[in-house]
């Protein structure tokens, strides 16, 4: 069967490199091997992130540390900002793991500002929130840093965040942002397969994790912290998807994390100016676009082009490429193309002239 070629907003496309990583044979997961394994790859995780702070890696999907989040930090009230599909079931979440939540619900395709967070937080109901860093039900990507900066006026308050699919793409400084959580999958801009998650805590979050009665083991962050000093994970960890970070990792050292940034900023603006050409408007408030996936608009809002969505993807599947249709309620109205991981001025440009080949169809 011929292979397709990923460009959804996850997964996203896994090179034969990294494939051939993740295949490495196996080890004892509390051998030396592996220390030595997690000790090698600390250290440009660390960089990676900007921080000081051990990086935890737990065998799960991102929503395994959003849900464990929840249950460490969340002692009286959590604040779930909400602007799009996944950061609106981080409400659902919150409730399902019997705390007490509130929305701050914005139109999809707006994004959470720092005024509003400021307003909230201020009622001095909170001790935690949930951000979603970039969401990509509709291609927005929140201001992180001017939401972070609250923390300095609301330091008891754990801010919790989600960068699934911004981590590794654009500068993320954790130390200087100061927020309490960051976390990400790895098969998103990590260009990793599915099933396991990267993430790291501040002191006043493990601080307050060992006092919640509740927290359960396997996302236990104290349990994270205390098994990353020897550099080991609380339970068994995927050997295979330790090895393939190892390699990734190597890799974004060697191009440079300033160019991998920039490359994504370049792919991301050539799929905004595809969109363009073919007289698509863009569904994210301006300015407020994601850096990795483009959500495009399709009769979502008023204005632009408007085109039958599945068979354009299926025009686009037959030339080899899947592009995303859409999710949740806006599912057909918008589509959305990813430029995330490994993705090149040479590869997208394969992919739009299969888009350009569609359209014309069409």
């Amino acid at each position: 069967m011929a292979h397709v070629k990923l460009h959804i907003p996850g997964p996203v496309e896994v090179s034969e490199k990294t494939f051939k990583a993740f295949c490495s044979p196996m080890i004892g997961h509390r051998g030396q091997g592996f220390k030595d394994l997690y000790a090698k790859l600390q250290p440009q995780l660390q960089q990676l992130l900007v921080t000081k702070q051990l990086v935890y890696l737990s065998t799960s999907s991102a929503w395994g540390i959003m849900e464990g989040a929840i249950r460490n930090l969340v002692g009286k009230k959590v604040l779930n900002c909400m602007c799009g599909a996944f950061s609106d079931k981080w409400f659902d979440v919150s409730k399902r793991c019997g705390k007490d939540a509130e929305a701050l619900q914005v139109p999809w395709g707006s994004p959470i500002r720092a005024e509003a967070v400021d307003q909230k937080l201020a009622t001095g109901q909170f001790d935690a929130l949930t951000l979603i860093h970039n969401e990509t039900s509709t291609g927005v990507m929140s201001p992180l840093a001017e939401i972070a900066a609250l923390k300095k006026r609301y330091p008891d308050v754990m801010f919790i965040v989600d960068s699934v699919s911004s981590m590794s793409a654009v500068p993320l400084k954790f130390d200087e942002l100061g927020i309490d959580v960051l976390l990400a999958g790895t098969q998103k801009a990590f260009a990793l397969p599915p099933g396991f998650a990267v993430f790291v805590c501040s002191p006043a979050a493990l601080a307050k994790a060992a006092t919640a009665k509740d927290r359960g083991y396997y996302f236990d962050l104290v349990e994270f912290q205390k098994n990353a000093e020897q550099n080991m994970t609380p339970s068994t960890p995927s050997i295979a998807h330790t090895y393939a970070l190892s390699s990734k990792l190597d890799e974004f050292l060697a191009e440079g994390l300033d160019n991998r940034y920039a490359r994504h900023r370049k792919t991301n603006q050539m799929t905004h100016d595809w969109a363009a050409r073919h007289g698509f408007t863009l569904f994210p408030e301006p300015g407020y676009e994601s850096l990795t996936l483009t959500c495009v608009n399709n009769g979502a809002k008023p204005g632009g082009r408007t085109v039958d969505v599945p068979k354009l993807q299926k025009l686009v599947k037959d030339q080899g490429f899947l592009i995303d249709g859409g999710y949740g309620k806006i599912k057909g109205t918008t589509f959305r193309i990813s430029n995330m991981g490994d993705e090149t001025e040479a590869t997208m440009s394969e992919l739009f002239a299969a888009l350009d080949s569609a359209v014309k169809q069409l």
